[in-house]
Order: C-alpha cells, then sequence, then structure tokens
C-alpha cells in the first residue's frame, strides 16, 4: 500500500507540475495580450540597442555632452517613438525604417519603456 501512495503522490507532483508551467504560459499571453512587453522582446530590444542605437545613445540609453536625448526620459508615447526610429529625427538622427523591421522597432520600444525613468 505504501508503494501504491508514493506512485499516486508522484503522479499528482507531475499533475501540479504540468498545471503550473501551462499556467505561467497562460499569463505571459495574457501579459502580451494587454501590451505589457514580454521579457523575450525586452532582451531583443537590448541587443539590437546594443547593436544599432548604443554607438549615439550611449551603452546606457543616455550619452551625456551630445545632442542625444535621454531615452530613459522618452515620453510613453509609442505611436511618436516608432515614427522617430522609423523617420529620423531634424536630419541629426537617421531614419531607420528601411533597416529595422516592425519587430525591431517594437522590441526596441519594449526595452527603453522597461528602463524609463519615474
Amino acid at each position: 500500500m505504501l508503494r501504491e501512495i508514493s506512485h499516486k503522490t508522484v503522479a499528482t507532483l507531475a499533475t501540479v507540475a504540468v498545471l503550473t508551467v501551462a499556467l505561467a504560459a497562460t499569463v505571459r499571453a495574457a501579459d502580451d495580450a494587454n501590451g505589457n512587453p514580454a521579457q523575450m522582446q525586452i532582451d531583443h530590444g537590448k541587443s539590437t540597442y546594443a547593436s544599432k542605437c548604443s554607438h549615439c545613445h550611449g551603452p546606457n540609453l543616455m550619452n551625456s555632452g551630445t545632442i542625444t536625448p535621454d531615452l530613459r526620459a522618452f515620453p510613453d508615447d509609442r505611436t511618436r517613438f516608432v515614427t522617430t526610429v522609423k523617420n529620423g529625427k531634424n536630419n541629426k538622427m537617421p531614419p531607420w525604417g528601411d533597416i529595422l523591421d516592425d519587430d525591431e522597432i517594437g522590441n526596441l520600444w519594449a526595452f527603453i519603456s522597461s528602463r524609463r525613468k519615474p
């Protein structure tokens, strides 16, 4: 009988583990559906930022002593951000619309939004 209880306990624990993983995936999907950036988007955005943006904007989203703005203070305005990245700004920031696709720009937004100063 002790062996049977142990087997049932193991089966129950396995079921709980599977349900926990499924619940975590559901929560992540709900976050994505609600517009909250997923960690994967932030990570991809961080990588894109490092390779495409940091040389002007600085490794920590700011580059003191230059004309580039502190991106940690960028307004919570995704449309403005996307437009600026795609089209450039004041002949000082080049347009990236032909270089970065919409997903890459969205990932950049997720990364920068996650580092915004309160």
